[in-house]
């Protein structure tokens, strides 16, 4: 059985790493959760054993919602007798995106009334309404016209533990205070007889997560008591009290086994009172060692290795100082330089005012605000490990790294909003540092950021010395800016040579990571070949695309990496034909598909040359794009140039074309002039360029042209 478990955003691969060792049988990171196969007791196991998900939701029914009415009838008519009963009470909670239902107060009311109306039907009683503490609390998702109803397994947030008696200011959630301690590695560290140390605790979260942690104690069991989380119909009592059992017998030996190896504290006796109060009702008063300090004087815990976990202030309410940030560095650089630390900063620059040299960067959401954690290991690098990068930039380096940072908040809302993980971040914006600087976003469970950079030829007339220059400064500041290592950061540098400008030689890494675009997963080679697999200025045209295949028949000819036929099969095409003449190209493709769950007869590939191909193909299809390159002189086909070819291309892809379909053709060749008479001849053709191109690539527009062209 699929079930959703949703987490902040910034979880989603941890989320799922957790899940799988739960022992579900999949759990795939999706955006703020994880879709999830397994069986209802594997769905309450989450319930009372995950420390990051917010909710488990248990779908019920899905149906066609293009408008309220048919939100109501479809949930009038699910057999509700089966679930609840009219003694017990309800509570809906809604999420709608779309333009059919924009409000999630009134789809929440709706689904209300449509359960009300289904047990009246039925000689019921009405049952009553509990938004604070339901009986069975019901859960709407309402996107792209469809609606899923599920079951809330957790009865409501998962991250309310039980203990919170008393709070300061701007609480972390615990969920996300579990995250920090996992990428601070703490379980490991633990085992190992390492210490904890949070010298800005505030009421206690961290600390507190952290000892019940350590002491395998289930998250859900102090919340749910000796009550079910849900009283649903279908929830399993028997199995609960099973899971309960057994939680209660780890519990046991988990707190027997647990020492005082945590230590917290903080300049505000209140926070310190409210964190003592706190530990003392989760039960881990004996764990924690609390006390009164600034940071600068923060206690030196005994134990030899250890981490740091801390989440200073940021919000509106709380100052955000980058002096403070830089306390916090240079007094953990000083108490314990070889611990590992994990940080939750306000954001990438006051993560960079601590002065640490992170290992490891992620984006997390603490609300509706966006962090950077940091992960510094050890704390204080020594010289001989900073990769020879220096810690003051030099003039024109900080010219470069100022640029960025402006670019960065810039996309910031536009990457939050589409969910865009790779992006261009730069591209030749101060003349002398002429280089494009591209951002690929790990998606595949680490969520590392990589760097592709590449070198625009310099005019003859500039010294080697400094292209030189220029080139190491723009890659300290990259680096700088994004906090990766040099073997995250890919360069493709042109090198004169015989015949004039040309790229180096490549690294042959064999090294593949996974990223996501418009909801598929891809696989992408930063450095072994002059592209990286997915061109990203050719985004937004992908998604458009996908949108539109969605039950139609697609065709992807040059097909590349094969990213825009898998991101039409996620989309939900019913068909695609992707051609090429290069296999590696073609194997690239099956790949990419079979990491997103396609492949079979709905989704071919054809190695054969895109023209001649055309030409004797007799199948029609609804959506098709051609992105062919400028030129070619393959031995496996006649030689092709896309201003002498391209009529003739696109008169064979419009006759493969059904009587509605539509054909989107780009290329980047500067100087290409497209024949509009002879296409004007069996085509409507309009372009659509500007509608193609990203905000990322708005300083280069003329990256590519795009048209799209409709059979007469």
């Amino acid at each position: 059985m699929k079930f959703f478990v949703s987490c902040a955003k910034g979880l989603e691969y941890l989320l799922a790493d957790e899940l799988l060792a739960m022992g579900l049988s999949k759990a795939t990171a999706t955006i703020a959760g994880v879709n999830a196969e397994g069986e209802l007791r594997d769905a309450q196991r989450v319930v009372l054993w995950s420390r990051l998900a917010s909710r488990v939701l248990w779908p019920l029914a899905e149906f066609d919602c293009p408008d309220e009415g048919s939100l109501y009838q479809g949930v009038v008519s699910m057999p509700w007798d089966q679930h609840i009963t009219p003694e017990l009470t309800l509570s809906v909670d809604a999420h709608v995106s779309g333009t059919a239902i924009t409000h999630a107060r009134f789809a929440a009311q709706r689904v209300k009334d449509g359960v009300v109306d289904s047990l009246r039907a039925q000689g019921m009683e009405r049952p009553s309404v509990n938004v604070e503490l339901p009986d069975v609390r019901i859960n709407l998702s309402l996107r792209k016209g469809r609606a899923t109803i599920s079951i809330d397994l957790g009865g409501g947030p998962m991250h309310r533990r039980g203990w919170r008696m008393a709070q300061n200011d701007a609480p972390l959630k615990e969920n996300l205070a579990a995250a920090v301690l996992l990428r601070a590695d703490w379980p490991k560290i633990h085992a190992q007889g390492g210490g904890l140390l949070d010298p800005m605790c505030g009421s206690g979260t961290l600390l507190i997560e952290g000892a019940l942690m350590a002491a395998d104690v289930a998250p859900g069991l102090q919340r749910h008591g000796s009550l079910p989380p849900s009283r649903w119909r279908g929830f399993d009592q028997a199995q609960w009290k099973e899971l309960m059992a057994e939680a209660r017998e780890r519990e046991t030996v988990g707190r027997a086994a647990l020492k005082q190896v945590i230590h917290g504290s903080d300049i505000d006796p209140k926070a310190i009172s409210a964190a003592k109060e706190n530990a003392a009702v989760a039960g881990v008063s004996e764990a924690i060692w609390f006390g009164v300090r600034d940071v600068a004087d923060m206690q030196v815990p005994p134990q030899e290795i250890g981490c740091v976990v801390c989440n200073p202030p940021y919000d509106e309410r709380l100052a955000a100082d980058a002096m403070l940030y830089r306390r916090i560095g240079d007094a953990l650089k000083r108490a314990v330089p070889q611990w590992r630390a994990s940080l939750l900063c306000g954001s990438a620059d006051l993560a960079f005012a601590t002065g640490l040299r992170a290992r490891k960067t992620y984006q997390l959401f603490n609300g509706a605000i966006e962090c950077a954690l940091i992960v510094c290991d050890p704390i204080a690098v020594p010289a001989r490990e900073n990769d020879g990068q220096p810690r003051e930039l030099s003039e024109g380096a900080q010219m470069v790294a100022n640029r960025l940072r402006k670019n960065l908040k810039k996309f910031k809302n536009w990457l939050s909003r589409e969910g865009v993980s790779c992006f261009r971040a730069y591209d030749a914006d101060l003349p002398e540092y002429a280089a494009a600087i591209d951002v690929y976003r790990e998606d595949g469970g680490k969520g590392r950021i990589f760097l592709h950079v590449q070198e625009y030829a310099a005019p003859a007339t500039i010294p080697d010395a400094d292209v030189r220059r220029r080139r190491n400064e723009l890659l300290s500041a990259a680096r700088e800016v994004f906090q990766v290592p040099a073997e995250q950061v890919a360069l493709k540098s042109r090198e004169r040579g015989k015949g004039g400008s040309k790229y180096g030689r490549f690294e042959q890494r064999g090294e593949f990571i996974l990223v996501r675009e418009n909801d598929a997963l891809l696989r992408v080679n930063l450095f072994d070949y002059l592209d990286t697999g997915l061109f990203l200025d050719h985004r937004p045209l992908r998604r458009h695309m996908a949108e539109e295949s969605r039950g139609k028949r697609f065709l992807n000819l040059f097909c590349y990496t094969g990213v825009a036929s898998v991101q039409a099969a996620v989309a939900g095409a019913s068909s695609t034909t992707s051609v090429d003449l290069s296999g590696t190209y073609l194997q690239w493709c099956a790949d990419n598909l079979a990491l997103n769950g396609k492949g079979g007869s709905q989704h071919t590939l054809v190695q054969a040359d895109a023209v001649t191909w055309l030409e004797s193909e007799k199948n029609r299809y609804d959506v098709i794009f051609c992105d062919p390159p400028t030129f070619s002189n393959s031995a496996r086909a006649d030689d092709f140039d896309i201003q002498r070819e391209h009529v003739r291309l696109l008169s064979a892809a419009v006759d493969r074309l059904t009587s509605d379909g539509v054909l989107y053709f780009s290329n980047n060749f500067r100087r290409f002039k497209l024949d509009e008479t002879a296409i004007a001849g069996f085509a409507h053709c309009q372009e659509i360029s500007a509608q193609t191109i990203g905000p990322d690539f708005e300083r280069n527009a003329r990256i590519h042209r795009a048209w799209e062209l409709r059979r007469q």
